[in-house]
Formats: C-alpha cells, sequence, structure tokens
C-alpha cells in the first residue's frame, strides 16, 4: 500500500483546498417596481417595497 514519503506542508494543503473555494456573482434579479437590481427575496434597497408592499417605508 502507498504510503505518503514527507508530510505534506499547510502552504500545499492550503492552496489545494483554495482551487475549489471560488466565490461565484451573486444572482440579481430586478426590482418589479422600481426595475432595478436587487437581490433575490430581499427587499429592494432602492424603493423598499418586497412582495408587492412598501414594507420599509411604511411608518404610517
Amino acid at each position: 500500500m502507498a504510503v505518503p514519503k514527507r508530510k505534506t506542508s499547510k502552504a500545499k494543503t492550503a492552496s489545494r483546498k483554495a482551487a475549489n473555494m471560488k466565490m461565484g456573482a451573486p444572482g440579481l434579479s430586478t426590482c418589479p417596481q422600481c426595475h432595478e437590481p436587487k437581490l433575490p427575496h430581499r427587499v429592494c434597497p432602492t424603493c423598499g417595497f418586497y412582495d408587492g408592499k412598501d414594507v420599509v417605508n411604511n411608518a404610517e
């Protein structure tokens, strides 16, 4: 059975693991009210609407 001859260094292990840890761009959707890009399932930072309701500027 094959056995490693030397201990694998921390730098070698970290660089191998880092090759698979690439970040992807976040998926953006458009707000149906103001048509600005926003993250899905979140309140629109521009107009404050979510699911067709004004949730941020609803102070009254």
